[in-house]
């Protein structure tokens, strides 16, 4: 389990950024596996996410999850459609007290945000198609549509090193498509073969939507298999599928 400093001092919330430890699932799920995407025994997905929410102190049917497919959708979720459990979306947004965000990853970035000025939570799934798209801009906008004056502070959870993000010229060239500035993200190191920096670019994107207040989880998913799971590990690995990490965020 891991936390925010920053997010540790405001006393409205409650947040984790959970590892892989302490759950029911076998095999490549050992053990906290939360996705329910995964091939994973579905009972031991169920009691997975009611230990979560239970050991943050909250109800397992206030939990709000997504139908994540690497989009720029941001879902508001209110007193009307509180009721829906998962939602087609890579980001949610609420300010109702009692109910669970939750954001799956298995090397994306998962980001977690609160406004303290209008007390406001919101979760990201951002993995490069869906940053790319927009998703961190989308969902900052959603903040303003609420109220213009914001008060933002964001947590860049654990995710898949640049050491460890070997990408093609391919995936190089979107990148510069989009900006020539992008190039800071990548390191070639041999002739079409690059390092990207996924934690950095999304860092940037937050920065440039106006949030400074950023706390950095600094975790390399593929590199420490202890504590998390990770879609590229298990390709290297030959594994028949992988488990995914939950991240949370709740106002109480």
């Amino acid at each position: 389990m891991f936390y925010s400093k920053k997010l540790l001092e405001f006393k409205d919330i409650k947040h984790c950024f959970f590892s892989r430890k302490n759950g029911f699932s076998k095999g490549v799920y050992t053990s906290l596996n939360c996705g329910f995407g995964s091939n994973d025994n579905k009972i031991n997905v169920v009691k997975n996410l009611e230990f979560v929410t239970k050991s943050l102190g909250l109800n397992s049917d206030n939990l709000m999850l997504m139908n994540q497919t690497h989009s720029n959708k941001v879902q508001v979720i209110n007193n009307e459609n509180k009721f829906i459990k998962r939602f087609n979306s890579d980001a949610l947004i609420t300010k109702v007290n009692g109910l669970a965000l939750g954001v799956l990853t298995a090397d994306c970035v998962p980001i977690i945000l609160y406004d303290d000025k209008n007390r406001s939570i919101a979760c990201i799934h951002a993995g490069w198609k869906g940053a790319i798209k927009g998703i961190v801009k989308n969902t900052v906008e959603e903040f303003r549509k609420i109220n213009n004056e914001t008060k933002i502070f964001a947590t860049i959870g654990p995710c898949i090193g640049k050491l460890n993000y070997e990408v093609g010229v391919d995936f190089f060239k979107q990148f510069q498509m989009e900006s020539k500035e992008n190039s800071i993200y990548f390191k070639e190191i041999k002739e079409g073969k690059y390092l990207f920096d996924l934690r950095n670019y999304v860092r940037n994107k937050l920065i440039k939507c106006g949030v400074t207040n950023i706390d950095d989880l600094n975790y390399d998913t593929f590199k420490d298999s202890s504590n998390f799971f990770s879609y590229r590990r298990s390709q290297k690995l030959n594994d028949q599928d992988y488990g995914r990490c939950l991240s949370l965020i709740s106002l109480i």
